[in-house]
């Protein structure tokens, strides 16, 4: 015969398994959330920006691409030619500022956008008005 050495806290437990205390739990069965988080020394700060629903901020030559993107969108959908020029001037003198000096992040990859090319897009979309 074995005598086995039970701790309180071995007790415990094992009364309230005995008792089904641990029966049905929430998320029984499915993989333990966030396992991978043991080997980011950052996953606080990823949680914390989830809950928050924030996002890290992007490098610089990212940021102006992502930009680039949402003012073509705003040049698509620009009532006016004269807004079109103003958006499409604008996102071209950032771009132009970033090729000529050093971003950090991946290489930048963008040229200004040929403006009145685009315009004439934008008229046929339009119906050839202005």
């Amino acid at each position: 015969m074995t005598d086995r050495f039970e701790t309180l806290i071995d007790r415990q437990i094992r009364e309230a398994q005995e008792r089904g205390e641990f029966d049905d739990l929430p998320g029984a069965g499915k993989p333990l959330p966030n396992r991978d988080e043991l080997n980011d020394e950052l996953w606080w700060v990823k949680r914390k920006l989830a809950e928050e629903n924030l996002t890290l901020p992007l490098p610089p030559s990212l940021a102006l691409r992502k930009e680039a993107e949402t003012a073509l969108a705003t040049a698509r959908a620009a009532a006016t030619e004269g807004e079109v020029r103003r958006v499409l001037e604008e996102i071209n003198g950032k771009i132009a500022e970033g090729n000529r000096k050093a971003m950090s992040g991946p290489p930048l990859n963008l040229m200004p956008y040929d403006i009145e090319e685009f315009l004439a897009g934008w008229r046929a979309r339009r119906g050839g008005g202005s």
